[in-house]
């Protein structure tokens, strides 16, 4: 495996850091006070193509494998999650569906404006009745002529209230189960779309979630997205696919405060010396910098793989669960390190302290994460264990 990256990946890596640096970063502390991203950023994100990272060339966009992407997410990781995360959905679960699951027809209808940014992407899963329990849906779609008439609500939806575009499941066979689910496009022009609430949140400020409702809501047959009953496995398969991407933003942040508790450890004295020569303090140092390096590699070896379409279904699930609990540890040896001030709020430590939380629970919680990865650990063992001829 080797994850050194082309030259134009590797050059423009350089011009998102200095993206984030000089433009993003300046402005962390107004995206957190006022709970909104400056639209000036957003706009310099699209001219710079960072809505079209998973959309293919052909369609406008960048057409990034996944260790590509990984490398900008990294970078992405290093600013105000609030931000990352509005970039990062869109990139991830917001558009996937459609590039890897759509039609062409479908694809030349959103991914051009999808790439561009002018159209952001949502995926509308989870319901006050189906959260970790993926398939307890019961939004309802029921089939009348040219169309499905699509009844029910979701909530806790990323990008909600600046999406125009929504991959949304539901129930179109109660009888089937997981396999009575289906996929749909969902524009927000819809008849019988409605945007509820804006959820106040602990952290991730500028990134809004809302609550969605269906009320009749009227989606032409031409949006159902692959097959009636595929919904349940293609949610799977949206979700599975920016587990390694989500690696690779959590990677960002913990680098970020790395990088910072080092520096506050040289400049800060304790008894008459910085407090980076106290064993303790560079112990946790070594620990952060040390689970930094793990993930790394899961994170870059997962996209590989991704990107050579092998089975990563435990794999993702390992990095995932592995790079949110690394993130969260080290968000709180950062507080430990900085001591007072790491839990001031005018200092970016704290933010993302607050912000590291919801990575354990957000597109999988770490218990689903364990529950996959065992079941499997079940299957691989049966495989390699089948008796001959069966």
């Amino acid at each position: 495996m080797d994850f050194t990256l082309p030259e134009e990946i590797e050059s423009f890596r350089l011009i998102v850091r200095e993206f984030i640096e000089n433009e993003v970063e300046p402005v962390a502390h107004l995206i957190e006070e006022q709970n909104e991203i400056p639209p000036g950023i957003v706009q310099k994100a699209k001219d710079m193509g960072l809505f079209g990272l998973s959309i293919p060339e052909e369609y406008g966009g960048l057409g990034l494998n996944m260790v590509g992407k990984c490398a900008i997410f990294e970078e992405l990781g290093k600013t105000h999650n609030g931000f990352t995360t509005f970039i990062g959905t869109h990139n991830g679960i917001g558009t996937v569906g459609i590039v890897e699951l759509g039609n062409e027809e479908q694809k030349q209808r959103y991914l051009p404006n999808m790439a561009t940014g002018k159209w952001m992407g949502a995926f509308a899963l989870t319901e006050p009745s189906a959260g970790s329990n993926a398939a307890n849906l019961k939004t309802t779609a029921v089939r009348k002529g040219d169309r499905y008439i699509l009844n029910g609500s979701k909530h806790y939806i990323t990008n909600a209230q600046d999406a125009h575009v929504f991959t949304v499941m539901a129930v179109t066979d109660p009888s089937k189960g997981p396999k009575g689910i289906t996929s749909f496009i969902v524009e927000k022009d819809f008849p019988g779309f409605v945007i509820g609430k804006t959820e106040k949140k602990m952290g991730l400020r500028g990134s809004h979630s809302n609550e969605l409702f269906f009320e009749d809501l009227e989606v032409p047959v031409e949006n159902r997205l692959g097959a009636e009953g595929e919904g349940y496995v293609n949610a799977l398969k949206i979700l599975a696919n920016g587990r390694a991407g989500l690696a690779a933003r959590n990677l960002g942040s913990c680098q970020y405060l790395l990088d910072k508790s080092v520096q506050y450890a040289l400049e800060r004295e304790q008894f008459g010396k910085p407090i980076i020569e106290q064993q303790a303090v560079l112990h946790m140092l070594a620990d952060m910098a040390m689970e930094i390096e793990v993930l790394r590699s899961m994170t870059y070896r997962v996209a590989w793989m991704t990107d050579q379409n092998l089975n990563v279904i435990k794999e993702a699930a390992m990095v995932k669960l592995y790079g949110s609990e690394a993130y969260n540890r080290i968000a709180d040896k950062a507080v430990q390190v900085h001591g007072g001030i790491g839990y001031i709020a005018e200092y970016p430590i704290e933010r993302f302290y607050r912000d590291a939380r919801i990575t354990r629970i957000y597109e999988g919680t770490s218990e689903i994460q364990r529950n996959i990865i065992g079941a499997q650990l079940i299957k691989e063992y049966r495989k390699k264990h089948r008796p001959a001829g069966v």
